[in-house]
């Protein structure tokens, strides 16, 4: 699936992903290839995208996900990495 993250500074990552794990408003979000249309607010917590045997990670704070088709979209008010791009 492809996984796009923005910030209103720049965007912080656009490529394929095997999943993704998010910190939704209310609790963690799991999405997989094929996950149904889904919206949610993004709360503060640590985004979690997996890449074949490796993953990236940012800490976010507020801002949206957005499933559609096999497209990912989290559009997020503040981003940091985590791990090495």
């Amino acid at each position: 699936m492809r996984v796009t993250v923005v910030s209103p500074e720049r965007q912080l990552f656009d490529g394929e992903a095997t999943a993704v794990v998010a910190p939704a408003y209310d609790g963690w979000v799991g999405i997989l290839p094929r996950h149904a249309p889904f919206l949610t607010l993004l709360g503060r917590g640590e985004l979690v995208i997996r890449q074949g045997d490796g993953s990236r990670r940012f800490l976010v704070d507020g801002g949206f996900a957005q499933v559609a088709g096999d497209r990912v979209r989290l559009v997020v008010e503040r981003a940091e990495a985590t791990s090495p791009a």
